[in-house]
């Protein structure tokens, strides 16, 4: 029913499927690498094209006893979504945190920064993040003036980017 090829036939049959097989795998990786070259691009152009921002943030004390206090903030994203987010402040009257829940709050050169902890790191648009501390006073125990998100001042209103400007030319 069936016939055996003789051994040179089953040779160049073999080199032909194996040769197909590499032109096929080759033309698959580039078609891959092609993909991911082109979704490189349009992830650049779409983190590029998010210079609307703003946000408002409510900030209050829970409790104050002498000496501490209980803040509490919450931030509301009014610009476009942000994959982790940076809330920085000042405190007027040199007030430190000594203990954070919802984020991680550090030290910083110009106040205090907050980071989104790993569980709550999307902030979309219209979203809120709330988290709170333990803070320390001594004198007295004023609110920061001004909030930022990721670098941008939450005024409670939203804001573009202006354009690069370069020499005007008469």
């Amino acid at each position: 029913m069936f016939e055996e090829l003789p051994p040179a036939a089953r040779v160049v049959r073999h080199e032909r499927v194996r040769d197909r097989r590499l032109r096929l795998r080759s033309v698959l990786t580039a078609i891959f690498s092609v993909g991911m070259v082109l979704a490189g691009a349009l992830a650049t152009d779409v983190i590029a094209q998010a210079a609307v921002t703003g946000c408002r943030v409510t900030y209050s004390v829970g409790s104050e006893w002498p000496g501490g206090f209980t803040g509490n903030v919450t931030v509301t994203n009014l610009g476009d979504s942000a994959s982790g987010w940076r809330v920085a402040w000042t405190f007027p009257d040199g007030q430190r945190v000594t203990q954070s829940w919802g984020a991680t709050i550090h030290p910083a050169p110009t106040g205090l920064v907050a980071t989104n902890p790993a569980w709550s790191s999307h902030l979309g648009t219209n979203a809120t993040v709330s988290f709170g501390f333990n803070g320390w006073w001594s004198g007295t125990n004023g609110p920061p003036a001004l909030f930022t998100l990721n670098g941008v001042p939450c005024t409670g209103s939203v804001g573009t980017t202006p354009p690069a400007t370069g020499p005007k030319t008469p």
